[in-house]
């Protein structure tokens, strides 16, 4: 694999549009036209070990000299780790850092950025987080949870994306039978919306609260363009096989149906064995494969196979 940062690209037509995101992954872009739309959301689904958090690393590192690096916000409740920190060190010799939510000062974030570019949106882990699975008192303790870091995850994104970062994934969402009764899709669908894609002097607003009028020069001064920021979804599948995942149906306003960009990976047989591969399933409005991509994971990362290492 060659360096740590990726170029970003111009428009495959050549007609000097807004150039497209480079993926991070060796061979990829050019099967994504290119590669990502900025200012859009990505989601990538896939079951619990296919290689879903190398491709948001490589995702968070694809970045050109003059971009900061994307953060991740982990919503793993399980418990179950994912790995980023290690992972980031092995593939890019870099230290994400752990950004301590409890210290995060508002009135800071123009000052620097908060420590870290990686936190976990909760402060505790426990059962999977859904209204079969935990009872009423504990889905209320949930709900209590979720309130108290809204805040805490609100400052660390507003605080990364006034210091230049455009990148930003989200993993560890875990598979349900209706978005609707997960905390955790909950969570992505509140900091997506209100975060992500609200204007960045409302982003203060929320998050400054009576300190904003003392803050508006600085408010002013650190605006960003919440359209140009790119967002890539890790969600886990109960499916282990592509064609399994390309068959499931989408739901009308499920976030995957919402998504510019929808990546499957899973396991394809190739006779006696199993391989893993990725597909395109969407790109909106743009040219992309519409082939079995079968990759590799190895010490730096995820690669497409016929790209080498």
């Amino acid at each position: 694999m060659t360096g740590n940062f990726v170029s970003e690209s111009v428009g495959s037509d050549g007609s000097g549009q807004q150039g497209r995101l480079a993926s991070g992954v060796p061979g990829l872009d050019e099967h994504l036209g290119g590669g990502y739309l900025p200012g859009t959301l990505i989601a990538v689904v896939g079951a619990t070990g296919i290689g879903k958090t190398q491709l948001g690393l490589h995702f968070v590192h694809g970045v050109t000299c003059a971009e900061p690096p994307g953060v991740i916000l982990d919503l793993t409740a399980r418990g179950d780790s994912q790995n980023h920190v290690q992972y980031a060190k092995r593939m890019f010799g870099q230290d994400l850092g752990r950004a301590d939510g409890e210290a995060i000062l508002a009135r800071q974030l123009f000052e620097r950025p908060p420590g870290g570019r990686y936190i976990h949106a909760f402060s505790y882990s426990g059962r999977r987080v859904t209204r079969d699975a935990v009872d009423w008192e504990q889905w209320h303790q949930w709900q209590a949870e979720i309130n108290r870091r809204l805040s805490t995850v609100s400052a660390f994104l507003y605080g990364h994306f006034v210091h230049g970062v455009r990148r930003a994934v989200f993993d560890g969402i875990e598979p349900v039978e209706r978005a609707s009764e997960s905390i955790q899709h909950y969570l992505l669908e509140y900091v997506y919306h209100q975060v992500v894609r609200k204007e960045s002097d409302w982003v203060a607003r929320d998050i400054l609260r009576q300190d904003f009028l003392q803050c508006q020069e600085l408010v002013r001064r650190h605006a960003y363009p919440a359209g140009r920021i790119t967002c890539m979804a890790l969600i886990t599948s109960k499916e282990s096989y592509l064609e399994d995942l390309v068959r499931r149906p989408l739901e009308e306003g499920d976030l995957l149906s919402n998504a510019a960009t929808l990546i499957y990976m899973g396991k394809v047989r190739d006779g006696s064995r199993l391989r893993r591969a990725l597909y395109i399933a969407k790109h909106r409005g743009s040219a992309c494969s519409d082939e079995w991509l079968f990759y590799c994971i190895g010490e730096g990362g995820l690669f497409l196979e016929e790209a080498g290492q």
